[in-house]
């Protein structure tokens, strides 16, 4: 059994918002296909197990994940499909292969949003069907009501915001597989009219198609396959209250109690000092200066100061920590369950020095954190480094 647990291959579609020329399944392929020949192996011959993200809501499809073995080379193996998002899948993948039963196991995604119709009526029967589904209101108020209640405890403002919505929208222009990469300033934003106050409309990530594949080995097969393999250091998910009742409307605790188990598996006490880079959930312009402090990448109430500041910024005269330098969901698109997915190939890329003109220099320790969206509270982590991790548990 090999506690140690490498990332040895990753393939991914360009992110587009209309993917007219290719099913969710040709998506796929294409992925499927780039991760292999980039981790080296025989999808017939070498992988153990596939995990799968996909929500059959989403797909239109009763038990969706039968439809996804054929374009991984998955038939008549071991395929378990997360009904969650796809930094679950990666835990998921990662304990299959520490069990010792796997030496190489895929973990899959898709996202073709462009074919749901009718977006928010999806959202809205995930509410409570007896105390806020009668309503009928636009799901998007639940966003509204958080960014309020979150401005107003921690006093960042909706400047502030509109802010982050200009700096991913730029970071996107130098990620070549990004959807929405464009000059946006911060007044762009706050002029485009409000969907649920005080969310603007460019406060809100738009949707896009994709699929991403990465190959998971264990350290002997990792070391064996290539020489610069990208090691788990460590993972944690959580989910707080489903209930808008009962749930906290001003931070995220989800993502504070995924940060933790994360963080005490990897071994990071201080995890400001220690990390490189991070990419993190920005579903919400807002959403990614409250998963920021619930991350501890910055003090409580210090995200929006700091964003304004550009200490998030891959700036050499400063020595803030790079955040979402692939454009994040509101530059890249929002890809749903396979967000979380995205978000480790952009990681996987610095550590492998293969960013481009967006690389981050020296990166050896990074975060990727996903939050799996209306009317959820639920998230996950994973600290991914360059190094082999040493005394893992």
């Amino acid at each position: 059994m090999s506690n140690r647990v490498a990332i040895v291959g990753v393939g991914h579609t360009a992110f587009r918002p209309l993917t007219p020329e290719a099913s969710y399944r040709e998506l796929a392929y294409e992925a499927a296909v780039k991760a292999y020949e980039d981790a080296g192996i025989d999808a017939r011959r070498d992988i153990g197990a596939f995990v799968t993200v996909g929500e059959d809501f989403i797909e239109g499809i009763a038990i969706a994940d039968c439809y996804m073995p054929d374009q991984l080379g998955g038939a008549l193996r071991p395929v378990h499909t997360i009904t969650g998002g796809g930094l679950q899948a990666l835990a998921t993948g990662v304990m299959l292969v520490r069990t010792g039963a796997f030496e190489v196991v895929v973990v899959a995604g898709h996202s073709k949003l462009s074919n749901v119709l009718t977006p928010n009526q999806l959202v809205a029967l995930a509410l409570d069907p007896v105390f806020s589904r009668p309503l009928r209101a636009n799901p998007y108020f639940v966003a509204g009501l958080e960014m309020a209640r979150y401005l107003f405890e921690t006093g960042n403002t909706r400047e502030q915001c509109a802010q982050v919505v200009a700096d991913n929208h730029r970071h996107a222009l130098l990620n070549p597989s990004a959807a929405y990469g464009a000059t946006v300033t911060a007044g762009d934003a706050l002029a485009a009219g409000e969907v649920a106050s005080p969310l603007g409309r460019l406060d809100i990530a738009g949707p896009a198609d994709g699929a991403v594949v990465v190959v998971l080995a264990s350290a002997e097969v990792a070391r064996s396959l290539r020489e610069d393999p990208v090691w788990v250091h460590g993972v944690g998910w959580s989910s707080d209250s489903p209930s808008l009742e009962t749930r906290d409307w001003s931070g995220a605790a989800y993502t504070r109690k995924a940060a933790e188990m994360a963080y005490q598996m990897a071994g990071i006490r201080n995890p400001s000092d220690e990390l490189d880079l991070a990419e993190v959930d920005d579903t919400f312009s807002y959403k990614e200066l409250q998963h920021l402090e619930a991350l501890r990448l910055c003090r409580a109430s210090e995200a929006g100061p700091l964003f304004a500041e550009g200490a998030f910024e891959a700036d050499p005269g400063k020595s803030g920590l790079p955040v979402n330098m692939s454009g994040g969901s509101l530059g890249v698109g929002n890809l749903g369950d396979v967000a979380g997915l995205m978000r480790v190939a952009e990681v996987v890329a610095h550590l492998r020095e293969e960013a481009g003109q967006r690389q981050v220099p020296e990166v050896t320790t990074a975060l990727v954190h996903e939050w799996r969206g209306l009317p959820t509270t639920s998230g996950a982590v994973a600290i991914l480094g360059a190094e082999e991790p040493r005394g893992m548990p």
